[in-house]
């Protein structure tokens, strides 16, 4: 049964910063309430001790201010660590035999947005189960007789070292005794998390390093660079003549790179390049790669003629991970540049992800071009439909026209419909052999949705 949720969206709380659930007085609750779970769950049996990260908005300076006073007044100890990646969280988490981890931020939204994204002690994202026992925590008044007495309130300090010890964590993943020596990299960091940590890495590691998007200022976070508006680090890649460009997002939990030709790389074709170079090596676990239904049919077809299952989730990194755990899984992710390497990290890690795809490249005397575009993907059309209070799912004769589009589509392609689990938008997307064909399929859902919508 789905379990509806009032302030978790698909990955924590999400919204405009200093309004309404992104305030400081919200976060305190949410901390609070997060504290008074996390103890009854853990019926005392608990290290009182929470991390919390953040990226680089300015927006995150109040919120993390507030979420360290809620669990300080609950009596639990926080470890501030500054700006870092959210799989950084994930990592200290575990590694400081924390409670509980707390990444502040809205992924690759713009700057005036921010979110709240927790992580359990093991280091994976809460369940659904546990997100909900928090909302309804939320929803009620905090009494004396849960506030802790005055001796023992939580105290929070900063740790120095984290940056450095996510540095560390990521460079194990990389093959011993080998280094990037030649290869030249240009990495966009999207003036957000990974903005320090990225660079080192690649340097470290013995790579030729250009880095754009690393001058952040608070309100330039996803602005025309990283994962989601690549066009600078593709120009850079070519006007330097370099061998690659990696672009990862503002909390640098997702990957997309660009080959030397400027050609954009997504998610699908990393995974498949990744998948084919796991099985080679013995190393995929059950010949499976774990996607979403956003994946390009072109991923699955192409992963079939290598042997290899794609097994596919709802849309959400959080699906692909419990999918990956359920059923023993270490590859999987989404088209948009999430990438799970189970047998290194328990969430998306962009940075992770691009040390595999340019350990790859330097053992292959060929150019990027060649290795990156490991399948043709079908042509694929995505439009996004605001509908406001409009209920489009619930309605006949739209079910009617998707129903109509499947049919048509149902030998060459396929059609998905959904909506967005952070916007009130439905996402209508197709994909199939024929672009025009495709095209006009999703322009006569989207134009009914639209009209249906208007006149609601």
């Amino acid at each position: 049964m789905k379990m509806t949720k009032k302030y978790f969206g698909t990955d924590g709380i999400r919204g405009t910063a200093n309004r309404f659930p992104m305030t400081a007085d919200m976060a305190l609750k949410v901390a609070m309430s997060a504290a008074i779970v996390l103890k009854s769950e853990r019926n005392g049996k608990h290290q009182n001790r929470v991390v919390i990260g953040k990226d680089t908005r300015l927006s995150g300076y109040m919120l993390e201010q507030a979420m360290a006073a809620g669990f300080t007044a609950m009596g639990l100890d926080v470890i501030l660590v500054g700006p870092i990646p959210t799989p950084g969280i994930a990592m200290l988490t575990r590694s400081l035999r924390a409670d509980m981890g707390v990444m502040i931020s809205a992924s690759h939204n713009p700057f005036q947005d921010n979110g709240i994204k927790f992580f359990g002690a093991d280091g994976y994202k809460l369940s659904d189960e546990l997100e909900v026992e928090i909302e309804a925590q939320i929803d009620k008044e905090i009494t004396d007789k849960e506030l802790p007495p005055p001796d023992q309130v939580g105290k929070a300090k900063r740790l120095e070292d984290a940056t450095g010890r996510y540095i560390e964590y990521i460079k194990r993943s990389f093959p011993r005794g080998k280094s990037l020596e030649g290869l030249k990299v240009v990495v966009d960091c999207a003036n957000g998390a990974a903005y320090k940590v990225a660079p080192q890495i690649l340097w470290e590691l013995e790579a030729d390093v250009i880095t754009i998007g690393n001058k952040p200022n608070g309100r330039n976070i996803n602005d025309g660079y990283g994962a989601t508006a690549t066009q600078r680090l593709q120009t850079a890649v070519v006007d330097h003549g370099f061998d690659v460009g990696i672009a990862l997002d503002g909390d640098a939990d997702r990957l997309i790179v660009v080959d030397e030709k400027g050609t954009r790389i997504d998610g699908d074709q990393i995974m498949a390049l990744l998948a084919v170079q796991s099985k080679n090596e013995n190393m995929l676990n059950k010949d499976t790669v774990v996607a979403t239904v956003m994946s390009n049919l072109g991923l699955e077809k192409f992963l079939e003629t290598q042997n290899i299952k794609l097994l596919r989730t709802p849309v959400g990194d959080r699906h692909v991970v419990e999918a990956m755990r359920e059923g023993d899984y270490n590859l999987g992710g989404e088209q948009s540049g999430h990438l799970v390497l189970s047998d290194f990290g328990t969430t998306g890690d962009g940075t992770l992800a691009a040390l595999q795809v340019l350990s790859i490249l330097k053992d292959s005397d060929k150019p990027s071009s060649e290795i990156l575009s490991v399948f043709k993907p079908l042509p694929q059309v995505l439009k996004n439909v605001h509908y406001g209070s409009f209920k489009p799912l619930e309605n006949k004769e739209i079910l009617q026209e998707i129903e109509k589009a499947e049919k048509a589509l149902a030998n060459t392609g396929r059609m998905l419909v959904r909506l967005s689990g952070t916007e009130p938008v439905i996402r209508v997307m197709a994909e199939g052999e024929d672009q025009a064909f495709v095209e006009s399929v999703v322009n006569d859902v989207c134009e009914m949705i639209e009209k249906l919508s208007k006149a609601s």
